[in-house]
């Protein structure tokens, strides 16, 4: 997959990212919503609108281990391996919060989910906003995750702002979900 979507498309994505906006994009196995993880008000439309509970948490997806720099200080080598191992690319691992992010985004968890992702869009996407996004599959709770855009615009109409293009990887389902202390599977 090596399509990289255009820096307009980028400019408009992050754009709408800065009015604490709604976006969507494809990844590794389906399309996602995002925003920005910081802004309560961004965080709390995108739970609205997907119908989702804030106590389950969300996930974050960056573009490299760099970007995620805050919440990787204090894991021991081992783990850091373990990471290093699996990244970038659709591994998504549950690591120990340590109060360094939000509670609208880890829930009522004192882990934090977390993904560096090889998808060239969600890359690029994370690059030109400079650190990691809420990453959440672009469907209302019980319904399918969307594998194409008109899904999306389908169930959330005009709820989300902005539309990267680009298509999903080569993934049949989300990506699988493990816990980096105890090595459980959480969503496989």
């Amino acid at each position: 997959m090596s399509f990289s979507p255009s820096f307009l498309a980028l400019q408009q994505a992050t754009d709408a990212l800065c009015r604490e906006e709604v976006i969507a994009c494809p990844t590794e196995a389906v399309w996602g919503l995002s925003c920005d993880p910081d802004s309560q008000a961004a965080v709390t439309r995108l739970l609205q609108i997907k119908q989702r509970p804030e106590s389950k948490g969300l996930i974050l997806v960056a573009a490299h281990i760099d970007q995620l720099d805050n919440l990787l200080a204090g894991l021991d080598p081992g783990q850091l391996d373990t990471l290093q191992a699996t990244w970038p690319g659709p591994a998504t691992w549950l690591l120990p919060h340590r109060d360094r992010v939000p509670s609208w985004v880890c829930g009522m968890h004192d882990t934090v989910a977390v993904r560096v992702t090889d998808h060239p869009v969600v890359s690029a996407l994370c690059i030109a906003w400079g650190g990691p996004l809420v990453s959440t599959s672009a469907n209302p709770g019980g319904a399918l995750p969307a594998r194409e855009a008109f899904q999306v615009r389908r169930y959330f109409g005009d709820s989300v702002s902005c539309f990267m293009p680009g298509r999903v990887g080569s993934l049949a389902r989300p990506t699988a979900i493990r816990h980096l202390v105890s090595g459980d599977i959480v969503r496989s």
